[in-house]
Order: C-alpha cells, then structure tokens, then sequence
C-alpha cells in the first residue's frame, strides 16, 4: 500500500479509502442493508491489515451509528494518530430549522456531536457533505477555521459542489487568511464522469487533493447488467444516481466485462484499475459488505489496464445528468 499526500497538505492518506457508510445500525438509517457493530468488525480489521489508514464517515450515516461503530472499533485496534479519520457535516440530525446545513451554529454543534460518537478528540478531515446555498460561503469557511485553531480538526475538505462554487470558496479562504479545503470528494467511475470537464482541472491546478466516492457505480460496474443486489434494490441514492443514460452505461458495463474476461480478473478490478490510473485521482473510497470487495479493491493496485484498454473503456461514454449536488 502507498501513501499519498492529499493535495499541497502534509497529510498521507493510503491510496485506498474504506467508505464507511456501509457500518450502521439498519433500523436507525436509510440503508437496510447496512452492517452492525460486530458484523463490521472484520472489515475494519481487514483494511488496517491491507495498510488502509483512512477510514470516511458522515455524521448523517445511519443517523450517527456509522460515526459510533468506526470510534469504537479503531479504538480498539489501533493508536489514533496511527490512523486519518474523515467525516462529514450537512445532514439533518436533529429537529428544528438549525438542524441541517452549514452554519456556524450546526457546524459547531454536528463537529462536538461527532466527535463524541468517534470518541476522539479531534478529526482529521472534516468535509461539507454538500453546498448549502442558504448560508454564505464565509460563514461556513470562518466556523471550519475556527474548528481548526481550536484543535478539533486537522484539515477540511468539501464534496458534492459545482467547480464554481468550489472555486469561490479557495478564493475566500485565501482572500480572508481562513483554513483551506485541502481536498474534494467526488463522485468518479466509469459510468460518471462529468467531474473531468471542470472540478478535476480546478483541483489540479489549486493543489488540492481528490477522493472519488462510487468507484464501482454502486456495483453496476462488478456485476451482469441484468444482476441486481439487496443494495441495488433497496438504496434510495441509487435510482437518483443512475439510470438516466442506460444504453450507454451497458455497452461500457460489457467492455469491463471483455476487457476482465481477458485478463482472467474480476470486472471490479478493472473498473477499479481505471480509476487508479486516472490522473488527478488521490486515493478512491471503497465501500465494502463482503470482505471480498475489500480483496478486490487491494488487488486492482496490481492491474495495470493498457491505453488501448482504457481507450476502449472510455470510448461509449456519454455526457450525463449532473447528479449529487443541492
């Protein structure tokens, strides 16, 4: 396993992240198929064996108990700065108007919050989970840096943005002497690329650092076409996510599956082998509910796809409906 630092920061992240909005008590978040405590444990264990040090939360997974299960179990397994732990603010948790968003006081209430069910001290990399258009920029930015100079977060980064909006935000940070976002979590694969028009440049061109969320396209890109799965058929992000460019999404589906049949690997090896190779790309997030898509993943590190391969590869891709973003 490498390490790589996220963007212009110190911080060295592994060049896989284990996304962990798969550990979660089912009955108090949206996602029936989520992992208990102890049915995570393996997979918390296994990527610390892989060389994995980063480990991506939100405070809205699973209403909180995706936060409590990563605190506990990588307390249990390994020293805190040993590890990066990132997780994210903007979802509603609570009751009332101030419970969603970013403003200063649901940042600084969510971060306390967070850290209590991580139960740590600070965190390493704290992300806005989406634009909040009803709160300035500013008051977000100077509420994170104030999390900073307080010792409660290492680092901040952003996720589901437009390039423009992210841009301003690097701008304001700079113009006012406030934290930076060091990073940006993205929505990259096969099947979604609308990121490369603009937010890749941006981000090459500012030093910052970029984690792809979706690798694998919720699975449509390991599996037959035609396949479906608990998660396929029960995760509600998914029908948004997807389907709005079919026929082109299964001719790129059946060329990972040619391109795996050659090499005698699985067809997430090859989609996740594109992705290493993208440039720009830091480190992706795999999720994980079965030890052997944390195999997998760690395996695609030795695939090495020819230009010829990823040619073909990128080569029925069509433009998409931006998805993701408020």
């Amino acid at each position: 396993m490498e390490y790589r630092q996220l963007g212009r920061s110190g911080l060295k992240i592994s060049q896989l992240v284990l996304g962990c909005m798969s550990f979660g008590v089912a009955e108090r978040g949206n996602h029936a198929w989520t992992l208990s405590e102890e049915d995570s444990r393996p997979f918390i264990k296994e990527a610390l064996d892989l060389g994995i040090n980063c480990f991506d939360t939100a405070n809205a997974y699973s209403d909180g108990s995706s936060e409590e299960i990563v605190g506990k179990l990588l307390k249990e397994m390994v020293p805190r700065d040993e590890v990066v732990i990132a997780s994210k603010v903007y979802g509603k948790m609570r009751k009332g108007p101030n419970a969603i968003g970013l403003s200063r006081k649901a940042i600084i209430a969510e971060a306390e919050a967070s850290l209590q069910r991580l139960g740590t001290d600070y965190i390493d990399l704290y992300q806005i989970h989406f634009w909040d258009s009803s709160t300035p920029i500013e008051e977000t930015l100077e509420a994170l840096t104030d999390l900073v100079r307080a010792g409660k977060v290492r680092y901040i980064g952003a996720s589901n943005c437009f390039a423009w909006q992210f841009a301003q935000a690097l701008y304001k940070s700079d113009a006012a002497g406030w934290s930076r976002f060091i990073s940006m979590q993205a929505q990259m694969n096969l099947l979604y690329r609308e990121e490369e028009r603009e937010m890749l440049p941006l981000c090459k061109a500012e030093g910052v650092g970029v984690i792809a969320f979706s690798p694998l396209a919720r699975g449509r890109l390991s599996r037959p076409w035609d396949e479906s799965s608990l998660r396929s058929e029960t995760d509600n992000v998914t029908a948004r996510f997807y389907g709005h460019a079919d026929e082109a999404d299964r001719r790129v589906v059946e060329v990972v599956a040619r391109i795996a049949a050659a090499k005698n690997v699985s067809r997430a090896l090859v989609a996740m082998a594109w992705l290493n190779a993208k440039a720009g790309i830091t480190a992706p997030i795999v999720g994980a509910t079965k030890l052997s898509h944390l195999k997998d993943a760690a395996a695609s590190l030795d695939v090495k796809l020819t230009q010829d391969e990823i040619k073909e590869l990128e080569g029925h891709y069509v433009p998409h409906q931006v998805v993701g973003l408020n």
